[in-house]
């Protein structure tokens, strides 16, 4: 079924010179942008728009944890000098309420009217390509010169046996609960799994969390993964690491699940289960046969570093190709298509220097090269560390647990990665990562000046340990000589 909404074209004959599948955080900003260029755009959705970013992923996450930190700050009050409050009580309904009411606010600034006023055209229905430059959606047939497929991604069903009989959770219907578990099974620790774990035992379940590898998060580095492990720990979660889910079955009131670990079993009893295992790629029905596109149903679409598919005229942007699913990349990556689509740009993702955070407590975040990744690849790297209990803003704010990171090629000032694990880490993270895009090194960050107190002055004191390791023998003894005279 396509849209109802009233719309103006200027040439029902004529071809689209943008045509998108998919209203997330990609397809969202190239309909924007380009439209703005003056482009004629052709936006298909067969759900919400806004994706699942603004739905069911970073927009409510973020909501939800923002409150669960307020619970735990509160049982922390002593720490600031203050005092508990008595009889804290979370009142789930109301945090969930709030969560719909974030959703609604920010939905307001992708609605269907608002993007019709702007001259995209938009359809809503199943979109299928007809041949290698149209697409059908109901009735309509629709020709583009160019075309974007972000499609995006949905929740892995794991393959437990029983889990389908039992029900389970995920990102996609975990905010539409309106009581709050009493005993929560998290399956997966990946970024997904370790927020919501920690939200929700903040806000008052007993959550365990089980993880199939020796250790959440398993690009990030090994010391930033430990110490998100102790502080779910003091959170009460129960975390059981190398560990496989293998059955879940209904008892009573109780819901089963057997845990497998070193060839022995374990059993726990939860009320609800959430399953944070990864995603697969919406590719299916989508006729990319018919249009000459290349895909795999586990792995997506495979596109060039300037986003081309198998079919030239062909784009594909966000969770359905790409390996790193973060929004921010999505709406880059949008940018990208537009530039290269439109204007036969050379725009290339691999240029650009994205970061990426997991919104724990405290937060991980990191942008450029792994110390891993730069030994794949023969660069000798040296780090500059600075821990967060030696900045005055951390210990005055008594938020202490964590690190600045900062890579550098070996003699050289140039920033090749950077880790950064504080409570606000996804806001430090902004001033490597522009450097990083702005070509800056080491030395414009030791010189920038920034206020004091702040959280970020972990930052300038790793490159002034930079600038402290580069100096030179001769020129101090020089000048200590012209001091001495």
């Amino acid at each position: 079924m396509t849209s109802a909404l009233p719309r103006q074209r200027s040439n029902s004959n004529a071809r689209y010179h943008l045509l998108i599948v998919g209203a997330g955080p990609a397809g969202l900003i190239a309909a924007q942008t380009a439209v703005r260029q003056g482009a004629r755009v052709a936006l298909i959705e067969r759900n919400l728009l806004g994706g699942n970013c603004l739905n069911t992923g970073c927009i409510p996450s973020k909501t939800i944890i923002r409150t669960s930190r307020l619970y735990r700050d509160m049982r922390d009050a002593e720490m600031f000098g203050g005092q508990v409050p008595g009889g804290i009580a979370v009142d789930f309904p109301a945090v969930m309420a709030r969560v719909r009411r974030v959703r609604a606010r920010l939905a307001e600034r992708v609605s269907a009217e608002r993007l019709a006023a702007m001259g995209i055209d938009l359809y809503f229905g199943e979109a299928r390509f007809a041949g290698p430059d149209s697409v059908t959606v109901g009735a309509d047939v629709l020709r583009f010169k160019s075309a974007l497929i972000a499609t995006g991604a949905r929740p892995v069903r794991p393959p437990i046996s029983g889990i389908e009989d039992a029900g389970f959770l995920t990102y996609e219907n975990v905010f539409d609960l309106t009581e709050c578990p009493k005993r929560l099974l998290v399956v997966g620790g990946g970024p997904t799994g370790c927020e919501l774990a920690q939200a929700f035992a903040r806000l008052g379940s007993r959550v365990t969390l089980v993880q199939d590898e020796s250790m959440f998060l398993g690009q990030e580095e090994r010391d930033a993964a430990q110490l998100l492990s102790d502080a779910l720990t003091r959170d009460g979660i129960e975390i059981h690491l190398d560990t496989q889910t293998t059955r879940v079955r209904v008892q009573g009131g109780d819901t089963i699940v057997d845990l497998v670990s070193n060839g022995a079993t374990h059993t726990v009893a939860v009320d609800r289960i959430l399953v944070g295992v990864g995603t697969v790629p919406n590719v299916q029905g989508l006729g990319l046969e018919t249009a000459g596109v290349a895909y795999d149903a586990a792995r997506g679409i495979p596109v060039d570093d300037f986003l081309r598919t198998s079919n030239r005229r062909i784009f594909a942007a966000g969770d359905v190709c790409t390996e790193n699913k973060f929004p921010h990349i999505e709406s880059v990556a949008g940018q990208i298509v537009t530039s290269n689509a439109l204007f036969g740009g050379r725009a290339r993702l691999s240029a650009q220097a994205v970061p990426w955070c997991t919104f724990t407590d405290p937060e991980i975040a990191h942008v450029g090269m792994y110390v891993t990744e730069a030994r794949q690849k023969n660069i000798t790297m040296k780090t500059f560390t600075v821990l967060m209990h030696e900045v005055d803003r951390a210990i005055a704010d008594s938020e202490e647990d964590g690190f600045v990171k900062l890579h550098v090629r070996e003699g050289t000032a140039k920033i090749l990665g950077a880790t950064v694990v504080a409570r606000h880490a996804g806001d430090l993270i902004n001033e490597i990562s522009l450097a990083m895009s702005a070509g800056l090194d080491l030395h414009a960050l030791a010189r920038a000046n920034q206020p004091f107190p702040t959280q970020s002055q972990a930052i300038k004191m790793a490159a002034d340990a930079y600038v402290q390791s580069r100096s030179n023998p001769l020129r101090t003894w020089l000048r200590r000589t012209r001091l001495s005279w």
